[in-house]
C-alpha cells in the first residue's frame, strides 16, 4: 500500500493490501459493516474471535428502529426463520400494568423482533458472508498495525484461537486502507490504537438467563420497573430494572439491569439480585432451576458515545467498541447496526476519491453523521440516566406518570427513540426538538 501527503494521487487496494477493508469482530455493528462494504462492491476481510454459533449476553429484543436495520440489509425476517414478532412494550412498575404498542410511524415499522444473538450474530454474520465478505472465524486481533511515516493504521496483528478461545500459531499481519473496530465492549483493537474511555459517560450493567416456559410466545416485552425481593408492594424495593423477552421457541430471555451516570464500578451483586427476582416470580411462569437453560450471564453496558474519535488515522469504532448503547433503554443492536451502515457508505465513498486528502475527508464523514444523529439524543439520556438512578425519583416517576396516557406515549416513544426525526405528531416534534437543542454527546 502506497501512504502518500495529502496533495500527491491515493493509490489503495495494491498487492500489499489484503482487503479494501478490515471489520474486526462480527457482532451486529461489524457484520452489518462488512454487508453493506461488500455490497458496495468492496473487498471486505470480516475477522471474529470465536466460532459460529457463540452466544452474547444481550436481551435478545429489537426495537422497530433495529428492525429498520435488517430491513434495510434485506434479511428475512419469517417466523419461519426464527423471529418472533412483538407488539410493543408491557410495563409493571408502582402497581399499574401498561400495554403500549410500537407507534405508527413512516420511519420505523410498528413492530419489533425477538431473536437469541446465538442465532442473530450467526445470522447476520451469514448474510454478510453471502454478500461476498470473507468471514475468517477464530482469530484474534492482537493490535494495529501502523505505517512507520505518518503512524496511521494501515491493517491488524492477529493469532488463531483454538477451541478453548487460546491464541495459538504465528502472528499473521492483515492489511487494509481501513480498518472498523466492532469487537465490543472490551474493544481491545480501540484501546491498543489509544482510544481510552471517557468516565464521564452513563454505564449499564446486566445478567441475564434463558426459561423454559409458558411465556415463549408472548407478543409483548415486557419491563419490569421494580424489583422486589419478596412480595411486590411488601418487601424490600432492590435497585435496578428487569426485562422478559419472550423467543417463541419455548424459552424467554430473562434479565435485570441497572445504570450509573458515570463508569465508576458498583458492588452490587446483581446476580444474587436475579435470584432474589426469581425465588418471587408467579409459579405460573416456571422460571425454575429446573427450567433455567444455561448461566446467569453478565456484561457491561457502554453508553452515550464513551470512546472516541469514531474515526481518525485509518481506524473507525463502531457499536460496543464506541459505546453506542441507549443510555435510555440499554438497546445496542439498533445503533451498531446503523454504524456499520453509516460507515460503509463512508469507506465506500473514501475510497472513490482520488487524493488521500479527499478520501479523509469522506472517512470523516462517518464520525459526523453519527453524531448529528444520535448525539443529542444521546444527552437527553444521560440527563435521564442522572434523575432515574436515584431510587425515591423512579419511584415517583413509577407512582405517578405511568397511569397518563399522553405521558406514557412520549415515554415509550423517547425510551425506545421511535419517533419520527421531522415532522410527525406533537409528540415527535418535541421529541426531535429537544434532541436537536441538547449539545451534542
Amino acid at each position: 500500500m502506497n501512504i502518500v501527503t495529502s496533495g500527491e494521487p491515493l493509490v489503495v487496494g495494491t498487492t500489499t493490501d489484503d482487503a479494501d477493508v478490515i471489520v474486526v469482530g462480527a457482532g451486529p455493528a461489524g457484520s452489518s459493516a462488512a454487508f453493506h462494504c461488500a455490497s458496495a462492491g468492496l473487498d471486505v476481510l470480516l475477522l471474529e474471535k470465536a466460532a459460529f454459533p457463540r452466544d452474547k449476553v444481550c436481551g435478545d429484543g429489537l426495537t422497530p428502529r433495529a428492525v429498520a436495520e435488517l430491513v434495510r440489509m434485506g434479511l428475512p425476517l419469517r417466523e419461519q426463520d426464527g423471529w418472533i414478532r412483538n407488539r410493543g412494550l408491557r410495563v409493571l412498575g408502582g402497581g399499574h400494568r401498561l400495554e403500549l404498542p410500537w407507534p405508527e410511524l413512516s420511519s420505523y415499522p410498528s413492530y419489533g423482533l425477538a431473536k437469541s444473538r446465538m442465532s442473530l450474530d450467526h445470522t447476520l454474520a451469514s448474510h454478510a458472508r453471502a454478500a461476498g465478505a470473507k468471514l475468517v472465524e477464530r482469530t484474534s486481533v492482537t493490535g494495529p498495525v501502523r505505517d512507520e511515516r505518518t503512524r496511521r493504521v494501515v491493517g491488524v496483528t492477529a493469532r488463531p484461537v483454538d477451541d478453548s478461545g487460546h491464541r495459538t500459531g504465528d502472528e499473521v499481519v492483515y492489511r487494509a486502507p481501513v480498518v472498523i473496530a466492532a469487537d465490543g465492549v472490551s474493544t481491545r483493537l480501540a484501546t491498543s490504537a489509544g482510544r481510552t474511555k471517557r468516565d464521564d459517560r452513563p454505564m449499564g450493567v446486566a445478567v441475564r438467563t434463558y426459561f423454559r416456559t409458558p411465556r415463549h410466545d408472548d407478543p409483548w416485552m415486557e419491563s419490569h420497573l421494580e424489583l422486589w425481593d419478596g412480595e411486590p408492594g411488601r418487601s424490600n424495593l432492590m435497585p435496578g430494572y428487569g426485562w422478559i423477552f419472550s423467543l417463541g421457541d419455548g424459552t424467554a430471555n430473562v434479565g435485570l439491569g441497572s445504570v450509573s451516570s458515570t463508569a465508576a464500578a458498583t458492588k452490587v451483586d446483581y446476580k444474587a439480585l436475579f435470584a432474589a427476582w426469581m425465588r418471587n416470580a408467579p409459579a405460573e411462569w416456571e422460571f425454575t432451576p429446573e427450567n433455567q437453560v444455561g448461566p446467569v450471564r453478565g456484561a457491561a453496558l457502554p453508553m452515550g458515545f464513551n470512546r472516541g474519535p469514531l474515526y481518525g488515522d485509518g481506524l473507525m469504532l463502531a457499536g460496543d467498541s464506541a459505546g453506542m448503547i441507549s443510555p435510555f433503554n440499554g438497546e445496542g443492536i439498533a445503533y451498531g447496526l446503523q454504524a456499520g451502515r453509516v460507515a460503509a457508505d463512508a469507506i465506500a465513498q473514501g475510497l472513490a476519491r482520488g487524493t488521500a486528502a479527499g478520501r479523509e475527508r469522506a472517512f470523516a464523514t462517518y464520525q459526523r453523521r453519527m453524531k448529528d444523529d444520535l448525539g443529542g439524543y444521546y444527552t437527553l439520556g444521560r440527563v435521564f440516566v442522572r434523575l432515574i438512578e436515584h431510587p425515591e425519583v423512579m419511584r415517583v416517576c413509577t407512582r405517578y406518570g405511568l397511569p397518563r396516557p399522553l405521558l406514557m406515549k412520549f415515554v415509550l416513544k423517547l425510551l425506545s427513540d421511535c419517533y419520527e426525526p421531522r415532522g410527525g405528531d406533537m409528540v415527535d416534534r418535541v421529541i426531535a426538538g429537544l434532541a436537536r437543542i441538547a449539545p451534542a454527546a
